[in-house]
């Protein structure tokens, strides 16, 4: 997932629930998946951030350190400019980049 290229908007902006709640028909279930999926960018923003900041990881005290210490600002101030991952996932959710399903739903339909 390119988080990076998300077209989501960086700030809050108020959403129409109907239209939320137009694919599942609920809008609990609506926030739920927008939630799950949520938690996995945040999951995976915060994985490859630290893999970035780990190349930085040194124990000597130098002046590379205060250029090291430069990158690694510039590296998290990027990562704070990217969209929330809430703001990422509703638009993943509204633009219907998501897959999901719903087992109990499945189960409670007849088969033929």
């Amino acid at each position: 997932m390119d988080f990076k290229k998300s077209k989501a908007p960086t700030n809050t902006v108020t959403r129409n629930l109907n239209d939320l709640s137009k694919e599942t028909g609920n809008i609990y279930e609506s926030v739920v998946i927008m939630g799950k999926r949520a938690n996995q960018i945040a999951s995976e923003m915060k994985e490859e951030l630290s893999k970035k900041l780990q190349e930085f990881g040194s124990s000597n005290d130098n002046m590379e350190e205060v250029f090291e210490n430069d990158e690694q600002i510039q590296i998290s101030r990027f990562y704070e400019r990217l969209p929330k991952p809430t703001l990422i996932a509703t638009q993943e959710f509204i633009d219907d980049k998501l897959y999901f399903r719903n087992p109990a739903k499945e189960a409670q339909e007849p088969l033929f």
